[in-house]
């Protein structure tokens, strides 16, 4: 079976991610998503429903995508061997 690359696998999972929080975050504002939004907002410092709010969001789930999917693939390559 092919190995997945860990890096480029995580930065695709984080930007994926990223996308759907900042969206969510703007789409709060106008009332929807409102409870995602808040509970995120719970583990994202600085995650709001206001457009600096959705962009640290953003921020936060970038990181926290990039890092679960490189986990991801590491697994997958460990399981794979």
């Amino acid at each position: 079976m092919k190995r997945i690359h860990a890096i480029p696998f995580g930065t695709a999972v984080g930007l994926l991610w990223a996308i759907y929080v900042f969206f969510a975050g703007l789409l709060a504002m106008t009332g929807w998503s409102l409870s995602l939004v808040n509970s995120l907002g719970s583990l994202y410092i600085g995650y709001s429903a206001s457009i600096l709010g959705a962009i640290v969001g953003a921020i936060w789930a970038f990181v926290d995508g990039f890092v679960a999917g490189a986990f991801i693939a590491w697994v997958y390559n460990k399981l794979v061997k």
